[in-house]
This record gives C-alpha cells, structure tokens and sequence, in this order.
C-alpha cells in the first residue's frame, strides 16, 4: 500500500485562497472609503438651502467634470476649486458651484471699491448699511482685531447715511440718566450743593472741603441747562482728524457747541473747527503752566476767553485739592473784570458716576478725558449728539499719518486716558444710531 498525502486535495494558500483575500481586502478599503467620502457628501449637502425655488450649493471639495468651457479652476491652497454652472430649465433647477478663497477675496476687493466710491449714497436702515453696522458691533472688544481691519471697516460705513436710532437713544439716555443725571448734577449748584455741605472730593475721597457761605456764593443757585433742552448739539474734540474737515460752518448751525479746554478757534483754524462755543472747559493744569495759577498777570487769560465770547467755562475744581484754588481764581478774575461769563464747577459725585459708568463699557483709566465727559453731558441735555474732532490714533481712517491736535503735535501723559478705548465705544455708539461721529470732511 502507498502513502497519500492528506493535504493533497486541499489549496493551502493557493489561487483561490489568495483570490479570497484579495477580494475580502478590496471590499474593506472600499468600505472605508465610502463612510469617509459619505461624511463629507452629506456635509456638503447640508450647505444646500432653497433661495427662491432654486437649489444653491457651495461646495469647495474635488469636484470632476468634464471641461466643457464652463469649468473654471482655481488654486487656494493645496486645494483645487472649481466652478460649474448648470443652466436652467423649466422642468431643472440650475446649481451653482462656487470656488474658494480666490472669488471671496475677488468679491470683497469689488465690495471695498463700491464703498469708496459711493460715500453716502445708502440709506441707514437698508440691508446693506444694516450688514456694515453689524461688522462695527460685532467687535466686542478693542483687541479683537487689528487696528486697520477696524478701520477699514469704518471706512466701509462711511458708505451709509448716518441716521438717529429713537429707540437705542432713548434707553442709552435713560441708562445715564439713572446713573448720573446730568440736567440735576452736572456742575455744583445752590440746590445740589447747600451752604454747609461737606464736599468729598472726586479723587482725593479722603479729602473734604467744607462749602462756606463765600464758596457757596459762586454756585448758580440751579442748572442753567435742562434735559434735552437742545436739539442739535456739536462736541468738539482737538484730534487732527478735524484739521482740513472744512467742517467750520456745519459746527457753527449747531444748536448748541461744547469745546473741550479752550482750544484756538482764530481764522486759522475756524474753517474746519468752527467758532460759535457755548460752554468750554479748562484744565486748571493749562492755567499752572500757561498762566502761573493767576497769582501774577491775569490779563492774558482773560484775553484768551475773549475769542469764545459769551461761552461759559467750567472746570473740575473738585478733582483733587490743588485744583480748588487755581479754578476759584478764574471766577474771581471775572468778576474783577465785570465779565458776565457764567463761571461752573463740576460736581464730583456727578464725575465719579461717570467714570463708573463708562468702566462698565470697557473705558478703565486713571481719568477720562474732557471730551468724554462733554460727550456723556451732551446726551443728557441735547436731542441729537454730532462729533467732530474724536480719535485716538496716528493715522486717519485711510491711513495717512495724522497729528494728534489739530493745532499741534503733543502727546498726551502715557497711561492717563484711555483714548482708543474712548474712540471704540463712540464708534459702537455710531453704529447704533446713538451718536454721529463725523471723522471725514464735511460737505
């Protein structure tokens, strides 16, 4: 008898085993590949919304269409997007393909030459001014993008009429109103202020000035101003984005025009700044390094108030202790000179309500600037608020280098006033239809 083998008729590892692998391997790979290419299509057709009865899709993945003409590649990447238009017929919705980064950027350098050359021209309500204001709002927070995004989207703006939003107005001036009450408190009263009082100062809280009768004679016996008294109001800043404005003559059909620690407004200057002021502040800093605090010669001041004519002057007596006496002397003066200038003091509980008031905003500095306060009493007392003269950067919104008056180039104390912060909220405010900050030249 001869041995067999008992493998004999068996295919170990043989063609047909091997096929089986093979086919089994293939299926997997095949299987993977369309759980992976599955999630993407049904991710793509999401994108798919029905505008109008037509089926519109963006899509920036591979697509392979035979290049009949109407296949037009582009490179964003390492990705190649195409476009494919199918036309329409009655019983077939047309589908539009659109690239990726390379027509976006096409549309938006379109969108960006549009807006220059149509400043104006759009009504502030329409879709299109609505979709500009958002991309204002939409920026939270100062620091959230770059200081040219932000411009160029102020720039975009400018493309639309700026119009007053009643409804925002209205709740931004009962929120001031509940937290400082400017036609009550603004400067130091008669009323406010009794004969006795003890004053805490605004920043010297430890301090205490105890108001005597000759003090108390040098408060108006009320508010010379009322809520929303006037209807049109211009608050004007010393920024150089004014200078070349030709904004003189719009400022001046103000109602009523604030101006912030007497600026010069001669003929050099008043084509773009105007000259009408009703009410101006001072710095006593400016009377200490410019007029020797008054202990000599006072003349010259006086002469400098001479070019604001009948505007009153207030200043922040009650800032600090070295303060009180230097703003007293501006009223005694006046009175030696028989001027008929009303002479206020600001009341400091009303600025450090101010200053509580805007920290919520994001404005956190050690003090806020003149302009800011004028700005906050403006809405209280005026209907409708313009600024001019309002930023904080060394390039306009173009990009041109500016200086920082528009009368000279001095900085700024570093780390005193949060002017780009400032400036931020104005725009916000701009956006809402609460303020209108004119930062171009006037018409």
């Amino acid at each position: 008898m001869g041995y067999s083998d008992p493998t004999a008729s068996r295919d170990l590892l043989g063609n047909r085993s091997l096929c089986f692998i093979f086919i089994c391997a293939f299926g997997l790979v095949t299987l993977f590949q369309q759980i992976l290419y599955g999630k993407n299509y049904i991710k793509s057709g999401q994108q798919f919304s029905r505008l109008k009865g037509l089926e519109v899709g963006n899509w920036s993945g591979l697509i392979s269409f035979p290049d009949d003409g109407g296949m037009k590649p582009a490179r964003n990447g390492r990705k190649r997007c195409v476009r494919q238009n199918f036309q329409r017929s009655e019983a077939q919705s047309s589908v539009v393909f659109t690239p990726c980064l390379a027509d976006i950027q096409k549309k938006k350098k379109e969108k960006k030459r549009y807006l220059e050359h149509s400043e104006g021209s759009l009504e502030f309500n329409s879709t299109s001014c609505k979709e500009l204001r958002q991309e204002i709002t939409d920026v939270k927070v100062l620091t959230m993008v770059k200081t040219s995004e932000l411009f160029e989207r102020w720039r975009n703006l400018q493309v639309c009429k700026w119009e007053q939003n009643k409804e925002e107005t209205d709740n931004f001036k009962m929120s001031l109103s509940r937290c400082c009450n400017a036609p009550s408190f603004l400067f130091t009263t008669k009323r406010n202020t009794p004969s006795g009082t003890k004053l805490r100062y605004e920043v010297d809280t430890s301090g205490i000035l105890h108001i005597s009768p000759e003090i108390f004679k040098m408060f108006p016996d009320d508010m010379p101003y009322s809520k929303s008294q006037f209807k049109k109001c211009a608050v004007i800043g010393n920024g150089g984005i004014i200078k070349n404005s030709k904004c003189g003559r719009e400022i001046d059909a103000a109602d009523f025009v604030f101006r912030c620690n007497i600026p010069p407004i001669s003929d050099m200057y008043s084509e773009d700044v105007g000259s009408k002021t009703d009410l101006v502040t001072v710095n006593p800093s400016i009377i200490t390094e410019r007029f020797q605090k008054l202990e000599k010669w006072r003349k010259p001041f006086y002469d400098v108030l001479q070019n604001y004519k009948n505007s009153s002057v207030v200043l922040p007596a009650f800032y600090n202790t070295r303060n009180t006496d230097v703003s007293f002397r501006v009223k005694y003066m006046l009175d030696d000179f028989e001027s008929a200038r009303g002479v206020f003091f600001f009341h400091p509980q009303y600025l450090l309500n101010v200053q509580r008031f805007w920290a919520v905003q994001g404005v956190r500095a050690k003090r806020l600037s003149s302009g800011l306060m004028l700005v906050t009493a403006a809405m209280e007392l005026c209907e409708e608020v313009h600024l001019y003269g309002f930023w904080a950067f060394p390039m306009n919104p173009s990009g041109i280098f500016i200086t920082h008056h528009y009368y000279d180039n001095v900085k700024p104390r570093p780390g005193f006033h949060a002017m780009p912060y400032e400036i931020f909220n104005f725009m916000h405010m701009h956006a809402r239809g609460i303020v209108h900050v004119h930062t171009g030249p006037c018409r």
